[in-house]
């Protein structure tokens, strides 16, 4: 059996703890079966992001005419934007294994780990420990039971961003940020997207007022079917047939050429085989930790999507920080995840920091709130923007108790009310206060600031 200092499993934010580790020179191993980075870099929002850049681009030109530009969009090499991005990533990929394979003190796993004791895995037939473990080996797509789907040539995000043929017409099971990013993209290039969400709204997590006004948007690209739930797939000659079923009865079929199941994600434990190790989960199968990360198993730490603190790329960078220095440096700082923002990048954007309208009102927490319309803006009306708001929400105290945004750039813009929630005194004031260059986005941020306290 291999014992090392420290055992890291999971080559996606976890490769930077390895890294760490081994700089530090302690005896590190890291195991990964797949290519370095993750799903972020592989499989989710660098491609994914990079998929939508095309998207975008080619509504810019569809729009120029408002701006009373001739210009045209003559056609689109698919094929070519899905290589372009996958050539890009690839050689990212691969730079950062070479860099690993060479790097003093670190011993590279390349195959699938199953814990088979306390800090113990086996890896390719062989056993591997360490006095220091570090899970961080992710999750995957959602596949739930329904009738007739293992029967069907069906696609997740993974295969989805990859997709070299794109189809005349899709099918997304779910509403949430992956299925509304990808029928952004595959809608903007040509493919007919009908999207199907059991909720009454397209992503229902986010603020009502965000989630029911970005439905209507999304409708008028797709065609959305809110308040049904996938009750069964079928084949239809050389695609595929999703049967639907309302609250009240209601049922309908709706066909494509592929169908995209983005039901969420579920955390990698069990093809880990946690129990064996006696870290403890969750009834959802994610592994618990307390606020230094640590799990109910000595000398065991977890973070990233599998710990479920946030499952966002950028709570997963943040919790590497925390495990760095408890694990690495023998520290034992806390992770602080108030304020955490959010963003999804469909046009028009959306992003969020704090809690929802509705949640206050489930907490019955007292809140009064702040809006602007973007269009209403200087430079909303330079961009002649159709849609877009800026919301806040906060105590009467002038706390801040949320901000929620859907509009143009909405993912850098919240940014200045994430510093007043985390580093500055968390109120109102704090952004009413500074001073805004004029005529930016921003000024819509300030006039929602300004509009609690009037």
């Amino acid at each position: 059996m291999s014992h090392h200092d420290v055992l890291v499993v999971g080559g996606g934010t976890g490769n930077n703890v390895a890294a760490a580790a081994a700089d530090a020179g302690l005896d590190t191993a890291l195991v990964e079966k797949g290519p370095l980075g993750g799903t972020c870099l592989n499989r989710g929002c660098n491609p994914s992001k990079m998929l939508i850049q095309a998207a975008t681009a080619a509504n810019h030109v569809r729009e120029a005419e408002k701006f009373h530009l001739d210009a045209s969009l003559d056609g689109i090499e698919y094929a070519d934007i899905i290589d372009d991005m996958d050539e890009t990533l690839s050689a990212l990929a691969d730079g950062m294994n070479d860099s690993y394979q060479e790097k003093e003190n670190l011993t590279m796993y390349r195959d699938t780990a199953v814990f088979v004791d306390e800090r113990t895995i086996e890896v390719d037939g062989e056993r591997v420990s360490g006095d220091k473990v570090v899970v961080a080996a992710g999750s995957r797509p959602l596949v739930p039971p329904i009738d007739g789907l293992d029967d069907v040539d069906f696609l997740t995000s993974a295969e989805a961003l990859y997709l070299r043929d794109q189809p005349e017409s899709l099918v997304i099971m779910g509403g949430g940020y992956i299925a509304v990013e990808l029928g952004y993209f595959f809608e903007s290039l040509g493919t007919d997207v009908t999207i199907v969400e059991m909720m009454d709204t397209l992503v229902p997590r986010e603020d009502e007022a965000i989630s029911e006004t970005f439905t209507e948007v999304a409708s008028k690209r797709h065609d959305v079917y809110t308040g049904h739930r996938a009750t069964a797939v079928d084949s239809d000659g050389d695609g595929v047939a999703v049967r639907t079923e309302t609250e009240a009865g209601e049922m309908t079929t709706l066909t494509g050429d592929e169908l995209l199941v983005a039901l969420g994600r579920r955390p990698n434990t069990d093809t880990l085989d946690v129990a064996a190790a006696g870290i403890e989960t969750d009834d959802n199968g994610f592994i618990v930790t307390d606020d230094r990360l640590e799990t109910s198993a000595e000398n065991v730490w977890a973070q990233g999507d599998i710990a479920d603190n946030a499952m966002f790329k950028h709570s997963g960078d943040y919790e590497t920080q925390v495990t760095i220095e408890n694990v690495v440096n023998g520290g034992n700082r806390t992770a602080d995840f108030d304020a955490m923002p959010h963003a999804i990048f469909t046009e028009p954007q959306m992003a969020g920091v704090g809690k929802t309208e509705q949640q206050l009102r489930e907490d019955g927490t007292e809140y009064v709130v702040g809006r602007q319309s973007l269009p209403d803006t200087p430079m909303g009306r330079a961009k002649k923007l159709d849609e877009g708001f800026v919301k806040v929400l906060a105590a009467p105290d002038g706390e801040i108790l949320g901000c929620h945004m859907l509009g143009y750039e909405a993912s850098t813009m919240i940014h200045e009310v994430v510093v007043a929630m985390r580093s500055a005194g968390g109120t109102v004031g704090d952004v009413t206060n500074i001073i805004h260059a004029h005529p930016t986005l921003n000024k819509a941020v300030q006039y929602a600031f300004e509009d609690i306290e009037d």
